[in-house]
Protein backbone atom coordinates (compact mmCIF):
# COMPACT_ATOMS: atom_id res chain seq x y z
CA UNK A 1 0.00 0.00 0.00
CA UNK A 2 0.84 3.72 -0.28
CA UNK A 3 2.72 5.66 2.28
CA UNK A 4 -0.62 7.81 2.48
CA UNK A 5 0.82 10.66 1.62
CA UNK A 6 -0.86 13.98 0.54
CA UNK A 7 0.22 17.40 -0.22
CA UNK A 8 -2.19 20.54 0.32
CA UNK A 9 -3.23 22.90 -2.41
CA UNK A 10 -3.42 26.58 -1.33
CA UNK A 11 -7.04 26.18 -1.07
CA UNK A 12 -6.92 23.82 1.81
CA UNK A 13 -7.59 20.77 -0.29
CA UNK A 14 -5.25 17.50 0.19
CA UNK A 15 -4.31 15.62 -3.17
CA UNK A 16 -3.16 11.78 -2.61
CA UNK A 17 0.69 11.80 -3.68
CA UNK A 18 0.24 8.97 -5.62
CA UNK A 19 -2.37 8.80 -8.26
CA UNK A 20 -3.73 6.82 -11.14
CA UNK A 21 -3.12 8.33 -15.18
CA UNK A 22 -5.37 7.25 -17.40
CA UNK A 23 -3.89 8.23 -20.28
CA UNK A 24 -3.31 5.97 -23.46
CA UNK A 25 -5.78 3.53 -21.42
CA UNK A 26 -7.42 1.14 -24.30
CA UNK A 27 -10.73 1.21 -24.26
CA UNK A 28 -12.86 -0.73 -21.34
CA UNK A 29 -9.43 -1.22 -19.81
CA UNK A 30 -9.67 1.81 -18.09
CA UNK A 31 -12.94 1.15 -16.22
CA UNK A 32 -11.34 -1.76 -15.18
CA UNK A 33 -8.21 -0.21 -14.23
CA UNK A 34 -9.77 2.65 -12.12
CA UNK A 35 -12.03 0.14 -10.61
CA UNK A 36 -9.71 -1.84 -9.58
CA UNK A 37 -7.27 1.11 -8.56
CA UNK A 38 -10.44 2.55 -6.06
CA UNK A 39 -10.71 -0.77 -4.56
CA UNK A 40 -7.27 -1.19 -3.63
CA UNK A 41 -6.77 2.30 -2.22
CA UNK A 42 -6.50 4.75 -4.78
CA UNK A 43 -7.63 8.65 -4.15
CA UNK A 44 -6.29 10.28 -6.44
CA UNK A 45 -7.40 9.81 -10.51
CA UNK A 46 -6.44 12.03 -13.31
CA UNK A 47 -8.41 12.41 -16.59
CA UNK A 48 -9.04 14.55 -19.71
CA UNK A 49 -11.24 15.18 -22.33
CA UNK A 50 -8.89 14.55 -24.70
CA UNK A 51 -8.52 10.53 -23.74
CA UNK A 52 -11.85 9.69 -24.73
CA UNK A 53 -12.50 7.61 -21.97
CA UNK A 54 -13.81 9.83 -19.25
CA UNK A 55 -17.43 7.90 -19.91
CA UNK A 56 -15.58 4.56 -18.73
CA UNK A 57 -13.65 6.44 -15.73
CA UNK A 58 -17.34 7.66 -14.52
CA UNK A 59 -18.42 4.04 -15.09
CA UNK A 60 -16.15 2.77 -12.45
CA UNK A 61 -16.54 5.70 -10.30
CA UNK A 62 -20.56 4.35 -10.00
CA UNK A 63 -19.33 0.56 -9.83
CA UNK A 64 -16.82 1.03 -6.95
CA UNK A 65 -19.31 3.31 -4.49
CA UNK A 66 -16.51 5.29 -2.74
CA UNK A 67 -17.83 8.01 -1.39
CA UNK A 68 -17.29 11.46 -3.34
CA UNK A 69 -15.50 13.58 -1.08
CA UNK A 70 -13.04 11.06 -0.02
CA UNK A 71 -11.59 11.12 -4.36
CA UNK A 72 -9.70 13.36 -5.81
CA UNK A 73 -10.74 14.10 -9.37
CA UNK A 74 -8.63 16.13 -11.86
CA UNK A 75 -9.55 16.94 -15.60
CA UNK A 76 -8.69 19.34 -18.41
CA UNK A 77 -9.86 21.89 -20.54
CA UNK A 78 -8.96 20.62 -24.35
CA UNK A 79 -7.73 22.81 -26.62
CA UNK A 80 -10.60 23.26 -28.82
CA UNK A 81 -12.39 25.03 -26.03
CA UNK A 82 -10.00 28.37 -25.31
CA UNK A 83 -12.27 30.60 -26.38
CA UNK A 84 -15.03 31.61 -23.56
CA UNK A 85 -17.97 30.43 -24.66
CA UNK A 86 -16.89 27.01 -24.91
CA UNK A 87 -15.13 26.54 -21.30
CA UNK A 88 -18.25 25.75 -18.91
CA UNK A 89 -19.82 23.36 -22.01
CA UNK A 90 -16.31 21.51 -22.09
CA UNK A 91 -16.66 21.16 -18.40
CA UNK A 92 -20.02 20.07 -18.57
CA UNK A 93 -19.30 17.37 -20.70
CA UNK A 94 -16.75 16.07 -18.83
CA UNK A 95 -18.99 16.13 -15.47
CA UNK A 96 -21.41 13.99 -17.73
CA UNK A 97 -19.43 11.87 -18.66
CA UNK A 98 -17.85 10.93 -15.19
CA UNK A 99 -21.20 11.35 -13.74
CA UNK A 100 -19.82 13.68 -10.90
CA UNK A 101 -21.34 16.89 -9.72
CA UNK A 102 -18.01 18.59 -9.63
CA UNK A 103 -14.00 18.31 -10.27
CA UNK A 104 -11.83 18.61 -7.61
CA UNK A 105 -9.17 20.21 -10.18
CA UNK A 106 -9.84 21.53 -13.52
CA UNK A 107 -6.50 22.46 -15.94
CA UNK A 108 -5.68 24.29 -18.45
CA UNK A 109 -4.32 21.24 -20.95
CA UNK A 110 -2.20 22.65 -23.36
CA UNK A 111 -0.96 26.78 -23.90
CA UNK A 112 -2.14 25.85 -27.34
CA UNK A 113 -5.65 26.76 -28.85
CA UNK A 114 -7.32 25.07 -31.97
CA UNK A 115 -10.30 26.39 -33.91
CA UNK A 116 -13.15 24.62 -32.40
CA UNK A 117 -15.44 22.24 -34.67
CA UNK A 118 -19.24 23.15 -34.15
CA UNK A 119 -20.89 25.35 -31.67
CA UNK A 120 -20.79 25.46 -27.55
CA UNK A 121 -24.26 23.90 -27.18
CA UNK A 122 -22.82 20.70 -29.73
CA UNK A 123 -20.06 20.18 -27.33
CA UNK A 124 -19.63 16.04 -27.26
CA UNK A 125 -19.51 14.15 -24.16
CA UNK A 126 -17.34 11.49 -25.88
CA UNK A 127 -15.47 13.37 -28.62
CA UNK A 128 -14.36 12.30 -32.09
CA UNK A 129 -10.86 12.70 -33.28
CA UNK A 130 -11.69 14.78 -35.92
CA UNK A 131 -13.46 17.16 -33.08
CA UNK A 132 -10.51 17.24 -31.27
CA UNK A 133 -8.17 18.21 -34.02
CA UNK A 134 -9.54 20.18 -36.31
CA UNK A 135 -7.94 20.46 -39.79
CA UNK A 136 -7.12 22.94 -42.13
CA UNK A 137 -4.71 22.41 -45.07
CA UNK A 138 -3.31 19.06 -43.94
CA UNK A 139 -2.55 20.81 -40.82
CA UNK A 140 -3.98 20.82 -37.18
CA UNK A 141 -6.53 24.57 -36.76
CA UNK A 142 -4.70 26.52 -34.61
CA UNK A 143 -6.11 29.89 -33.59
CA UNK A 144 -4.89 32.83 -31.22
CA UNK A 145 -6.88 32.88 -28.26
CA UNK A 146 -6.24 35.39 -25.36
CA UNK A 147 -5.56 33.06 -22.53
CA UNK A 148 -6.57 35.56 -19.59
CA UNK A 149 -10.19 35.44 -21.58
CA UNK A 150 -9.99 31.16 -21.20
CA UNK A 151 -8.85 31.84 -17.56
CA UNK A 152 -11.85 34.31 -16.64
CA UNK A 153 -14.13 31.60 -17.80
CA UNK A 154 -12.01 29.11 -15.94
CA UNK A 155 -12.66 31.63 -12.87
CA UNK A 156 -16.40 31.29 -13.39
CA UNK A 157 -16.52 27.36 -13.09
CA UNK A 158 -15.53 28.04 -9.67
CA UNK A 159 -17.94 30.53 -8.38
CA UNK A 160 -20.74 28.01 -10.56
CA UNK A 161 -19.42 25.61 -8.19
CA UNK A 162 -18.62 23.13 -10.84
CA UNK A 163 -14.60 22.76 -9.85
CA UNK A 164 -13.10 23.50 -6.34
CA UNK A 165 -10.11 24.29 -8.07
CA UNK A 166 -8.17 25.45 -11.71
CA UNK A 167 -4.90 25.24 -12.69
CA UNK A 168 -2.57 24.82 -15.58
CA UNK A 169 -0.97 22.17 -17.49
CA UNK A 170 2.49 22.37 -20.07
CA UNK A 171 2.66 25.91 -19.21
CA UNK A 172 6.34 27.48 -18.75
CA UNK A 173 7.10 29.94 -16.12
CA UNK A 174 6.42 33.18 -18.73
CA UNK A 175 3.25 31.85 -19.46
CA UNK A 176 1.87 31.14 -15.59
CA UNK A 177 3.23 34.81 -14.77
CA UNK A 178 1.11 35.71 -17.17
CA UNK A 179 -2.22 33.95 -15.76
CA UNK A 180 -0.89 35.37 -12.02
CA UNK A 181 -0.22 39.18 -12.99
CA UNK A 182 -3.73 39.15 -14.31
CA UNK A 183 -5.99 36.70 -12.12
CA UNK A 184 -8.91 36.91 -9.53
CA UNK A 185 -8.01 33.09 -9.18
CA UNK A 186 -4.79 32.18 -8.90
CA UNK A 187 -3.59 29.03 -10.43
CA UNK A 188 -3.74 26.04 -7.58
CA UNK A 189 -1.71 23.62 -9.56
CA UNK A 190 0.39 22.99 -12.66
CA UNK A 191 0.86 19.42 -14.74
CA UNK A 192 3.70 19.00 -16.38
CA UNK A 193 5.80 16.13 -17.16
CA UNK A 194 8.53 15.53 -14.80
CA UNK A 195 10.85 12.35 -14.55
CA UNK A 196 14.05 11.60 -13.97
CA UNK A 197 15.48 12.85 -16.99
CA UNK A 198 13.48 15.88 -16.82
CA UNK A 199 14.17 17.65 -13.41
CA UNK A 200 12.42 21.02 -14.43
CA UNK A 201 13.93 22.38 -11.39
CA UNK A 202 13.64 25.92 -12.15
CA UNK A 203 10.38 25.19 -12.84
CA UNK A 204 9.46 23.75 -9.74
CA UNK A 205 11.37 26.17 -7.37
CA UNK A 206 9.36 29.01 -8.87
CA UNK A 207 5.90 27.11 -8.06
CA UNK A 208 6.83 26.02 -4.94
CA UNK A 209 7.26 30.48 -3.92
CA UNK A 210 3.90 30.94 -5.85
CA UNK A 211 2.38 28.13 -3.89
CA UNK A 212 1.27 26.24 -6.98
CA UNK A 213 1.23 22.16 -6.36
CA UNK A 214 2.94 20.51 -9.00
CA UNK A 215 2.03 17.24 -10.49
CA UNK A 216 4.94 14.74 -12.25
CA UNK A 217 2.80 13.06 -15.54
CA UNK A 218 4.93 10.33 -17.53
CA UNK A 219 6.92 10.01 -14.36
CA UNK A 220 8.52 6.66 -16.46
CA UNK A 221 9.39 8.75 -19.49
CA UNK A 222 5.86 6.94 -20.72
CA UNK A 223 5.47 8.41 -24.84
CA UNK A 224 3.88 7.61 -27.69
CA UNK A 225 6.88 8.49 -30.17
CA UNK A 226 8.62 4.95 -29.38
CA UNK A 227 11.53 6.75 -27.75
CA UNK A 228 12.85 4.65 -24.74
CA UNK A 229 11.76 5.22 -21.71
CA UNK A 230 13.29 6.66 -18.48
CA UNK A 231 12.89 3.52 -16.48
CA UNK A 232 14.29 1.03 -18.51
CA UNK A 233 17.39 2.88 -17.89
CA UNK A 234 20.36 0.58 -16.26
CA UNK A 235 20.67 3.52 -13.71
CA UNK A 236 17.35 3.43 -12.71
CA UNK A 237 17.35 -0.51 -12.70
CA UNK A 238 20.74 -0.63 -10.41
CA UNK A 239 18.77 1.27 -7.89
CA UNK A 240 16.03 -0.77 -7.66
CA UNK A 241 17.77 -3.95 -7.50
CA UNK A 242 19.80 -2.75 -4.46
CA UNK A 243 16.62 -2.06 -2.93
CA UNK A 244 13.96 -4.80 -3.61
CA UNK A 245 12.24 -2.81 -5.46
CA UNK A 246 10.53 -2.24 -9.10
CA UNK A 247 12.31 0.62 -11.37
CA UNK A 248 8.55 2.04 -11.56
CA UNK A 249 8.47 2.26 -7.99
CA UNK A 250 12.10 3.83 -7.51
CA UNK A 251 10.71 6.41 -10.32
CA UNK A 252 7.22 7.01 -8.55
CA UNK A 253 8.40 7.25 -5.15
CA UNK A 254 11.53 9.38 -6.49
CA UNK A 255 9.16 12.31 -7.62
CA UNK A 256 7.03 12.19 -4.36
CA UNK A 257 10.02 12.48 -2.50
CA UNK A 258 10.63 15.63 -4.44
CA UNK A 259 7.31 16.91 -3.33
CA UNK A 260 5.00 16.13 -6.42
CA UNK A 261 2.26 14.43 -6.47
CA UNK A 262 2.36 11.94 -9.22
CA UNK A 263 0.38 9.70 -11.41
CA UNK A 264 1.86 6.59 -13.18
CA UNK A 265 -0.59 5.29 -15.75
CA UNK A 266 -1.36 1.39 -16.21
CA UNK A 267 -4.46 -1.13 -17.08
CA UNK A 268 -2.59 -4.21 -15.41
CA UNK A 269 -4.03 -5.38 -12.02
CA UNK A 270 -0.17 -6.09 -10.72
CA UNK A 271 1.42 -2.85 -11.97
CA UNK A 272 -1.67 -0.58 -10.51
CA UNK A 273 -0.77 -2.62 -6.87
CA UNK A 274 3.31 -1.94 -7.39
CA UNK A 275 2.33 1.62 -8.58
CA UNK A 276 0.84 2.31 -5.11
CA UNK A 277 3.73 0.87 -2.92
CA UNK A 278 5.67 4.33 -2.33
CA UNK A 279 8.68 4.60 -0.30
CA UNK A 280 11.52 6.69 1.14
CA UNK A 281 14.78 6.87 -1.14
CA UNK A 282 17.60 7.28 1.24
CA UNK A 283 20.04 10.20 0.24
CA UNK A 284 22.50 8.22 -1.94
CA UNK A 285 20.06 6.17 -3.73
CA UNK A 286 17.81 9.45 -4.40
CA UNK A 287 20.47 11.52 -5.92
CA UNK A 288 21.48 8.14 -7.96
CA UNK A 289 18.05 8.64 -9.84
CA UNK A 290 18.66 12.26 -9.64
CA UNK A 291 22.05 12.04 -12.08
CA UNK A 292 19.94 11.21 -14.79
CA UNK A 293 18.69 14.69 -15.02
CA UNK A 294 22.00 15.84 -17.08
CA UNK A 295 20.13 14.44 -19.71
CA UNK A 296 17.02 16.95 -19.90
CA UNK A 297 15.07 14.69 -22.17
CA UNK A 298 11.67 15.73 -23.11
CA UNK A 299 9.37 13.13 -24.34
CA UNK A 300 5.98 14.14 -24.84
CA UNK A 301 6.29 17.61 -27.27
CA UNK A 302 3.56 17.29 -29.43
CA UNK A 303 3.62 21.38 -30.78
CA UNK A 304 7.16 19.87 -32.09
CA UNK A 305 5.59 16.55 -33.26
CA UNK A 306 2.47 16.91 -34.27
CA UNK A 307 1.29 20.86 -33.89
CA UNK A 308 3.72 22.52 -35.95
CA UNK A 309 4.09 25.30 -32.96
CA UNK A 310 6.64 25.72 -30.41
CA UNK A 311 5.04 25.31 -26.59
CA UNK A 312 8.10 25.45 -24.54
CA UNK A 313 9.72 28.72 -25.56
Amino acid sequence: MSLGRTFTLYTGAKIPAVGLGTWLSEPDKVRQAVLYSLQNGYRHIDCAYIYQNEHEVGQAFTEAKVPRNEVFVTSKLWNTHHRPEYVRPAVEASLKALQLEYLDLYLVHWPVSFAPKGKPEDTPVTPEKDYLFPQKDGKVDLEEVDPLKTWAAMEELVDAGLVKAIGLSNFNIAKIQHILDNCRIRPAALQVELHPALHQQELLDFCAKENIHVTAYSPLGNNIYGKDRTVDDPAIAEVAKKLGKTPAQVCISWAAQRGTSVIPKSVTPSRITENFQDFILEKEDFDSVSSLGSRNRRYNDPGMEEWNCNIFQ
